[in-house]
């Protein structure tokens, strides 16, 4: 069985919505941010990067969010989130991964988070904005040309991990689902009974 360290709606949200998706039982562990306990010594030594999802396996903590995702995808084919490591597909899912970790999550974090640069917050913001409406203009354009999912027809780990960063830009200027195919996406995304059962867990309301 796993175990999840997690605070809801943070990075940690992909991997409980797989762990749910996939039917895989764990265990859920809450980290209260507000009470700084992401940074408290005992957290630290499972995750040194005092962030969330950490994610036990085997008895051994593991973290980072992309990784995570397809970590799980990986050992638990009979979901079938992943080109196995032969399919023709694997090296695009493998692309789609790391491009929406690089293009998207890391802009957003600047936009949650620009005090982490020491620089004016309008002035991180405005950059981390133009980088993620660029990617969202991309992402659209690819769900136009071979959606409805990142690998066409096929549904894998990558869509979970878009509609988590989706739903990060829902209080920005331009979110994420005001793109035609991304918000149809989205919505196609949102209807599956595993999106409603982790918002039941985390008691999350908000982009429903």
């Amino acid at each position: 069985m796993y175990a999840l360290y997690y605070s809801p709606g943070t990075a940690s949200f992909v991997v409980h919505w797989l762990l749910i998706e996939m039917g895989i039982e764990h265990e859920l562990r809450p980290v209260d941010m507000e009470a700084r306990a992401h940074k408290n010594a005992e957290y630290l030594a499972l995750n040194p990067n005092g962030v969330v999802p950490t994610l036990i396996v085997d008895g051994q903590p593991r973290y980072e969010a992309a990784g995570l995702a397809m970590f799980l995808a990986d050992r638990h084919p009979q979901a079938g989130l992943a080109p196995a490591l032969d399919d023709p597909q694997r090296a695009e899912y493998n692309q789609w991964m790391f491009n929406l970790a690089n293009t998207l999550q890391s802009p957003l974090r600047l936009w949650w988070y620009p005090w982490d640069l020491q620089a004016g917050d309008e002035a991180v913001r405005a950059g981390a904005q133009t980088r993620i409406e660029a990617t969202c203009e991309r992402l659209d354009a690819q769900l136009a040309k071979q959606g409805p999912y990142l690998l066409g027809e096929r549904l894998s780990a990558a869509d979970f991990y878009l509609t988590m960063l989706m739903r990060w830009t829902r209080k920005m200027p331009r979110p994420a689902h005001d793109w035609p195919h991304l918000g149809a996406f989205a919505q196609r995304m949102k209807a599956r009974p595993s999106f409603a059962a982790v918002y039941e867990r985390e008691g999350l309301t908000e982009w429903a």
